[in-house]
C-alpha cells in the first residue's frame, strides 16, 4: 500500500485481523464497534437500527461483546505507532465500560468528544441526540488545530447503512490526528465512512468487517472517491484463508 488514496479491505474478526498487522504499523485508528448495549436497546424497543423481526437483529451486525474489549484494545495499542491517537465511537453506557479497559492497556484518556446529530433519535428518557467519541492517546501527539471544539455537529445519516457515521465527523478526527499519506485503520468499518474521509484527505486506508455487505458497499464508495485498491499482505492472506473470509 504505497501512495496516498490507496486502500485495502478485509473480512475477518476484528481482533484476529488486528493480530495479523505488524506492531507499530498504524498511524491512526478510529472505529465504531457494534457495541453490546445496542442489543439491549433493541430488545426494549428503543432502537430499530438492528431490527429485522421482533426476535432477530440485522444480519449486518454481529454484536461485539464488552468482554472482548480488553483483547481489542490490547491489539489496538500494539499496532498503533508511538505518539498516535485512537478514537472510539460509542454510547454513554459503553463509554463507562470501555474507558478503564483502554487505560489498563496503556492508553491515556483525554476526554469524550460529542457528536451532535442535530436531531433527536429513538428512546424513552431524554431521547438521544448525541454519541460519544472517546479520545485516547498512545505516547504524546499534538492535535493539528487546538481551536477545534469538543462538540462535532453533523446530521445523522438516514436511510443508509445501519449506524453509519458522517464522513465529515471522521474527516475532523483524521485531519486532527494524522499527516498526509498516513495509514488510517478501522477494524469495524461498516459502510467505509472512515475510509472515504481518509482518501479525501490524502491518507491511506485499511478497513475490516465481518459482513460481506460492508465490504461491497465500502469498496464501491472508496473506488468512487478515486481510491486505488492494493494487494493483500502474505500474513493477511494466510489469516483470511484460515478464516474462510474474503478480502481485497
Amino acid at each position: 500500500m504505497n501512495g496516498s488514496r490507496s486502500f485495502q479491505l478485509f473480512q475477518s474478526d476484528a481482533v484476529e485481523w488486528l493480530r495479523s498487522l505488524p506492531s507499530e504499523s498504524v498511524d491512526l485508528l478510529l472505529t465504531d464497534p457494534p457495541y453490546e448495549s445496542l442489543e439491549k436497546h433493541r430488545a426494549v424497543g428503543t432502537t430499530t437500527r438492528l431490527k429485522v423481526s421482533a426476535a432477530s437483529s440485522n444480519a449486518w451486525f454481529q454484536i461485539f461483546p464488552n468482554a472482548r474489549f480488553a483483547e481489542l484494545f490490547g491489539e489496538v495499542f500494539r499496532v498503533l505507532k508511538q505518539n498516535s491517537h485512537f478514537y472510539l465511537f460509542c454510547d454513554p453506557e459503553t463509554a463507562f465500560i470501555a474507558k478503564p479497559i483502554a487505560e489498563s492497556c496503556g492508553f491515556r484518556f483525554w476526554k469524550p468528544l460529542v457528536w451532535d446529530k442535530c436531531t433527536i433519535g429513538m428512546g424513552y428518557h431524554y431521547r438521544a441526540r448525541y454519541e460519544f467519541v472517546l479520545f485516547f492517546e498512545k505516547g504524546k501527539r499534538r492535535l493539528v488545530d487546538l481551536g477545534v471544539a469538543d462538540i462535532l455537529q453533523a446530521p445523522r445519516i438516514r436511510g443508509g447503512y445501519p449506524a453509519e457515521k458522517p464522513v465529515s465527523v471522521n474527516e475532523t478526527l483524521i485531519r486532527q490526528s494524522s499527516d498526509e499519506n498516513a495509514l488510517v485503520v478501522d477494524p469495524f468499518m461498516g459502510s467505509g465512512s472512515a475510509g472515504v474521509a481518509a482518501l479525501k484527505l490524502g491518507r491511506r486506508f485499511a478497513g475490516n468487517d465481518v459482513a460481506e455487505e460492508s465490504l461491497a458497499l465500502a469498496r464501491s464508495r472508496l473506488l468512487a472517491e478515486g481510491g486505488v485498491e492494493g494487494r493483500l499482505l502474505a500474513v493477511q492472506e494466510q489469516l483470511l484463508a484460515k478464516c474462510g473470509g474474503a478480502g481485497a
